[in-house]
């Protein structure tokens, strides 16, 4: 065993969780190693050319506002960007972008290579060094031992990855790389639980076959946006996608093939993602449904691989292309890559703490799919959390722990850590309580004085959060201390503006609260200074939400009452009698910080939750008297 290095912080894998927890650890002043199977496969999209939507797309401004990089190189690498869900409130408005994914991995291979503090090495990590508990380094399969203070699992579909489709069955995996298997058997030698999951992936087909006037064209938004909030991006070339629909004869192909697909014929062991499912089992699990939609994108400007999104398969490859030419647009398509189902080894999420740190082993984290999540929003949230936490321990600094109502990172982190999951975990707006609250326009001003606490927002970053903010209060001052009286000129004014008259005096808040009335509006009526869009838009949004703000924030203050009680670390759940077997199972398996969050264990039910506060009321009272 030759000990060739010695670092602060040792991350194995460099998708998208690898390289935000390297990049953090760097940042924040520890030598850090980010270990991959292939520097050719650096923030590798190995899925759908794309980033950000739903609750994913305010992952990726939590990713920005805290001072991680997927944002800035979003936009950079974005060939399409468009505004989602804008007929419903602001709290589920979500940008989602389509990336050039040669030229994203291309713009974070350059990023994480020239940043200081890190070395990139391309190396298979096979064992992981454990002494009294706690972590020491890594061993290489070329017999390199690297030793560490904390090791970051960033494995993603890796640990024992198997690709299926039809009879095709080997180690593998995505594009390829080998699987991981010594380091999966490592793990479990240290006492570390690993699941069985599964995800897939389409076919690629070649740009040049498709017959695009078969297909509805969508475009970006004419508006120009960016995820991250010092992007300075005012120009973009976009490119559009195609729409098309499966039909009775492609589901015809896929039904009469079933027993040929390894999702039907007992080849793929893992447990598969259920908002993200293979089209066999969409035909399966929706028979009635006439039709499925399928977007093809591109994968980028300097490719002709198109990627059909909706169509993940793991049927042999002929019959994958014979389904697909049954659909407009696709009839003579010429498939470049055949889609696969990858089986694969994760972490059992409930044996880690808040920090994303093993709770048996110390210095050992984990992020990303290696923690049963999907998709890459995730991914690079939990590894940027982890890439902090690994460095505050070193440090021996208070960690980054987010809480439910401070971001869409903390629902995640808490999900994960007090509910576990029992399938590949994807983060949705509907699983945050507080979601207005958590908009993905205000992320900045939710957590960019955090990242700014712990170090990893830069003098840049902040100078232009602060100003942004400083703006933001100055302009909500001055329209609820301008008033307008009900006068001749005033009320002309709102007629032109198609608004309703006053009869007494008005602030330009309270104005601006009608539904519709826009800041723009103020500006052309009442001499308003000019914002920033973004600016604007936040003014808006505080003027029209005010008041269930404020009632979501008392929401807030009420859960924080339970979050504050805290649980000792030490005690014993299986002698408090009262507390039912189920509770006290999970209890001891999770190990709650708070009485707030024992009370989101699966299993734990309101009288247990009662249960547990007298028992811990009589604790303190024990120690109160001795």
């Amino acid at each position: 065993m030759y000990i060739t290095d010695n670092y602060d912080v040792v991350v194995i894998g460099a998708g998208h969780a690898g390289v935000e927890a390297a990049l953090a650890a760097a940042r924040l002043g520890g030598r850090t190693l980010l270990a991959t199977l292939s520097l050719d496969n650096i923030a590798l999209m190995p899925c759908n050319p794309s980033v950000g939507g739903p609750a994913k797309g305010h992952l990726v401004r939590e990713i920005d506002a805290l001072g991680g990089q997927m944002g800035l190189t979003a936009d950079e690498a974005c060939i399409q960007m468009r505004l989602l869900n804008t007929g419903k409130g602001y709290a589920v408005h979500a940008l989602r972008a389509q990336a050039d994914k040669p030229f994203y991995h291309t713009l974070m291979k350059q990023v994480v290579e020239n940043q200081e503090n890190l070395d990139v090495k391309q190396l298979m990590i096979d064992r992981l060094l454990v002494e009294n508990g706690a972590v020491v380094g890594v061993e290489a399969e070329t017999g390199e031992v690297f030793e560490a203070k904390c090791v970051i699992l960033a494995t993603g579909t890796y640990l024992r990855g198997r690709i299926v489709y039809g009879q095709v069955n080997y180690e593998s995996g995505p594009n390829g790389l080998r699987s991981a298997n010594k380091l999966s058997s490592s793990l479990l030698e240290h006492g570390v639980e690993l699941m069985r999951f599964k995800t897939g992936t389409p076919a690629r087909i070649d740009a040049r076959s498709l017959d695009y006037s078969r297909m509805e064209a969508q475009y970006g938004d004419e508006q120009v946006r960016n995820f991250s909030f010092m992007s300075t991006i005012t120009e973009r070339k976009q490119i559009p996608c195609w729409l098309t629909y499966t039909n009775a004869d492609t589901h015809k192909i896929i039904r009469d093939n079933l027993h040929l697909s390894g999702m039907f014929n007992g080849m793929i062991e893992g447990v598969g993602p259920r908002y993200c499912p293979s089209i066999e089992a969409k035909i399966v699990r929706f028979a009635d449904k006439e039709r499925h939609q399928l977007f093809v994108e591109p994968e980028g400007l300097r490719t002709n691989e198109m990627y059909v999104q909706g169509m993940s398969s793991s049927l042999p490859a002929h019959v994958q292309l014979q389904f697909m030419q049954t659909i407009p647009g696709l009839e003579n398509c010429r498939m470049m890559r055949a889609g696969y189902a990858i089986d694969y080894d994760c972490l059992d999420p409930l044996q880690l703490q808040r920090t994303l740190e093993h709770k048996a082993i110390s210095g050992l984290f984990s992020a990303g799919q290696a923690n049963g999540t999907s998709g890459y929003e995730e991914a690079a949230a939990q590894g940027l959390l982890a890439g902090v936490n690994a460095m505050q321990k070193i440090r021996s600094k208070e960690p980054l722990i987010l809480s439910r109502s401070e971001g869409y990172l903390g629902v995640l982190i808490d999900d994960l850590v007090t509910k576990g999951t029992n399938e590949p975990y994807r983060m949705m707006t509907s699983r945050a309580e507080y979601r207005l609250l958590l908009r993905q326009d205000n992320a900045d001003l939710r957590l960019t004085e955090k990242g700014r606490a712990v170090g990893l927002v830069n003098d840049v970053r902040y100078e232009a959060f602060t100003a942004k903010r400083s703006l933001l209060e100055r302009t909500l001052q001055n329209l609820s201390s301008t008033h307008l009286p009900p006068n001749a000129e005033v009320l002309a004014k709102l007629a032109e503006l198609g608004t309703a008259p006053i009869r007494s005096g008005m602030s330009l808040l309270d104005l601006l609260r009608r539904s519709e009335m826009t800041y723009e509006k103020l500006q052309q009526a009442f001499e308003v200074p000019e914002l920033p869009e973004v600016v604007a838009e936040q003014v808006e949004i505080f003027a029209k939400y005010e008041g269930y703000i404020n009632k979501q924030k008392q929401e807030v203050e009420k859960a924080l009452k339970l979050e504050n009680k805290k649980i000792p670390a030490d005690i014993d759940y299986l002698s408090i009698k009262e507390l039912s077997s189920e509770a006290a199972e999970k209890l001891a398996k999770v190990k709650p910080a708070s009485i707030g969050q024992a009370s989101r264990i699966s299993g734990v039910s309101p009288a247990d939750v009662s249960v547990l506060m007298i028992a811990l009321e009589v604790m303190r009272r024990k120690e109160y008297e001795s």
